[in-house]
């Protein structure tokens, strides 16, 4: 799996609908909306580094409100969260 991180500034007065927009997106797992420089944060999981491109320029750069990205590809995860089982249904 890949994660991509993506930064993500919004039309401030759109803030809350740019970000469920996104997080409808197949490939976005999570959407934060966050202090600082940038309005929200994407986190993209997907099998292949060409799915990055479908997910963050063919449809995330293409929702209305988002006026700029930036993305960051994650090498290694260092998290002792385990998401595997975070995200298990129980079955073995």
């Amino acid at each position: 799996m890949i994660t991509a991180i993506v930064f993500v500034k919004a039309d401030v007065a759109r803030i809350p609908e740019v970000a469920e927009a996104i997080a409808a997106l197949d490939g976005v797992s999570e959407v934060y909306s966050v202090t600082g420089q940038v309005d929200l944060i994407a986190l993209v999981r997907v099998r292949e580094h060409e799915d990055i491109a479908a997910v963050v320029a063919d449809r995330l750069n293409k929702v209305a409100g988002v006026t700029e990205t930036e993305t960051h590809i994650a090498f290694r995860t260092y998290s002792r969260h385990d998401l595997e089982s975070a995200f298990s249904i129980g079955l073995d």
